[in-house]
């Protein structure tokens, strides 16, 4: 289990903070970040707050023990790694019930200063850029956030496509029962794709295409694809009666079921290169999962 509940005893007076470092040996990043999120509780499963005094008792922390699957990096430096995520792997824990993600395998491998850079979606298959430490955080998060960075996608997608297409779709949240989803809105922030043929299986009616987001909207590729009749096979999502997407959601329907809607088990969306310069060196990556048609 990534999150364990830990028992300390309190044996003398002092502020909850100073017992996190002190007494449960934790670090002062971790110790603040476990209070803020509720994840310290006394012997009344109650929460304790920062700079809180804690007596004789016994307190109870919630902490992240990384687990480890064989998911190793595809490529790392001194700074930074690469994993090459498989579909169906959450890149970070959205609970404290969930078993086993790719932060796992960044805090097995590595310290805990290493963090995401940037998420794909749990059914997104492909490439994640981890930093390794607290000064390649700043660089590379600078640069995510700055767009100083190349991302090509690769999707199976509903009908032919015969010629590239910028798609400059605004996107906003939609309003209907799944809250996650979002949908092109001319009232939506401003969004750009650029998708491009590669192949098309005239049988099955899909084209294998490449996405390039040019910006970074939620969900985007996905919106934006389905919005010109191109959605992408498996989602479970878009371009689906929305009942029957929530049961998907909330997996009260069985992998066939799915597959027979959608198209298949899982969303065919796979982030397949990042291309960027860190340190005055450029780095191309290119995943090595299969993903064709």
């Amino acid at each position: 289990m990534p999150y364990v509940l830990k028992k300390f005893e309190v044996k003398e007076k002092k502020l909850i903070d100073d017992f996190l470092i002190q007494d449960a040996g934790l670090c002062l990043k971790l110790s603040q970040s476990l209070l803020s999120k509720g994840k310290v509780l006394n012997q009344d499963n109650k929460r304790l707050q920062k700079k809180q005094i804690v007596k004789a008792g016994f307190i109870f922390v919630n902490v992240f023990e990384a687990i480890t699957k064989g998911l190793n990096p595809l490529f790392q430096t001194e700074h930074f790694a690469i994993f090459d995520k498989p579909s169906g792997l959450l890149v970070h824990p959205s609970s404290i019930n969930n078993e086993y993600t790719l932060l796992d395998e960044i805090k097995y491998h590595f310290d805990d200063n290493a963090s995401l850079v940037h998420r794909i979606d749990k059914e997104t298959s492909g490439l994640v850029l981890i930093a390794k430490n607290k000064y390649s955080e700043m660089i590379l998060k600078e640069m995510f956030e700055e767009k100083k960075y190349k991302k090509t996608y690769k999707a199976l997608v509903e009908n032919e496509l015969k010629n590239s297409i910028e798609i400059n779709s605004p996107i906003t949240n939609d309003t209907g029962i799944i809250k996650l989803k979002m949908k092109v809105d001319e009232k939506g922030k401003p969004s750009s794709t650029i998708i491009e043929p590669i192949s098309f299986n005239k049988k099955k009616n899909q084209t294998l295409v490449y996405a390039y987001p040019k910006t970074g909207r939620q969900h985007q590729i996905r919106v934006h694809l389905n919005s010109i009749k191109h959605r992408i096979i498996g989602d479970p999502i878009y371009g689906l009666d929305e009942s029957f997407a929530d049961k998907i959601l909330k997996k009260e329907v069985t992998q066939e079921e799915r597959s027979l809607l959608s198209g298949d088990k899982r969303l065919l969306l796979h982030a397949y290169s990042l291309e960027f310069e860190y340190l005055n060196i450029k780095y191309k990556f290119v995943s090595k999962q299969k993903f064709s048609s």
